[in-house]
């Protein structure tokens, strides 16, 4: 099955980082989060990504273009009217497929979707999709088993938001009682881990102002063709700097959870 990554939001609310990248190249460690995300998706066998771009979406042509010289050490020799590079393969490197595509500046998410229809073969009943700004531990495969047990259009990942903040209550003397949130008492959101059947084209129109939640999905939901699959592990979006910097700090502990693969 086709990957694809919406890349193409501004990201303003981090607004600190993406005044420079988009928000897919803002980094975990020594690499962009679109590449973490990828490499998710690579651990259980999908390696044929469909990057729908926009906002400095020359940013991210410009990380795959030179992607194995970013990877592996390589010598270049210089001289008049001649250059010439050769890479050495230090290291396994990425047997990944890549199409990147213009989706527009201003393209809301549907509009996208709508766009790279033609880089999904008539032959791919199925393709999985999602946001170029969030990481997980979701079994890919047990998602793809679910969707193809109930034969609906969308299936969803239903996950629990990280919890930042304790809950306080006070009595009405003003005695306060503090507390940590409790997950289990939290209500799910949309993940934006998806496995979606090729038919949503046809419910979406090539205009920039085409969403996917706001509109289709919702039409969709209320003919009972979308489905949630629940998952109670780990999930993390980069929203704001704080969660850029929450992700580094648990990849710089060796101790991502979202990390599956071996290299």
């Amino acid at each position: 099955m086709k990957v694809v990554i919406l890349c193409g939001g501004v990201g303003s609310r981090m607004k600190e980082e993406t005044e420079f990248r988009p928000k897919p190249m803002v980094m975990i460690g020594e690499k962009p989060i679109l590449w973490h995300i990828m490499k998710h998706y690579a651990h259980f066998g999908f390696r044929d990504f469909v990057l729908a771009l926009g906002y400095k979406g020359e940013m991210i042509r410009e990380y795959f273009i030179n992607y194995q010289l970013f990877n592996q050490d390589f010598t270049i020799t210089l001289g008049k009217g001649h250059r010439e590079v050769e890479v050495h393969e230090t290291k396994r490197i990425d047997d990944w497929r890549v199409t990147l595509v213009d989706t527009g500046l201003s393209a809301l998410k549907g509009a996208r979707i709508k766009r790279i229809e033609k880089y999904v073969p008539q032959e791919d009943t199925h393709f999985l999709m999602t946001y170029g700004d969030g990481v997980c531990n979701l079994d890919l495969n047990q998602l793809i088993a679910y969707h193809h047990s109930h034969g609906k259009l969308v299936t969803l990942t239903g996950v629990i938001p990280s919890m930042r903040f304790g809950e306080i209550t006070a009595r009405p003397d003003g005695a306060v009682n503090f507390r940590e949130k409790d997950p289990s008492r939290a209500a799910m959101i949309n993940g934006g881990y998806y496995v979606v059947d090729r038919k949503i084209f046809q419910y979406l129109e090539d205009r920039d102002d085409q969403d996917f939640e706001y509109g289709p999905l919702e039409e969709l939901s209320d003919k009972g063709e979308v489905m949630m699959r629940r998952h109670h592990d780990f999930w993390h979006c980069m929203d704001h700097l704080r969660d850029a910097e929450a992700l580094n700090k648990m990849w710089g502990s060796g101790h991502a959870p979202w990390k599956l693969w071996e290299n």
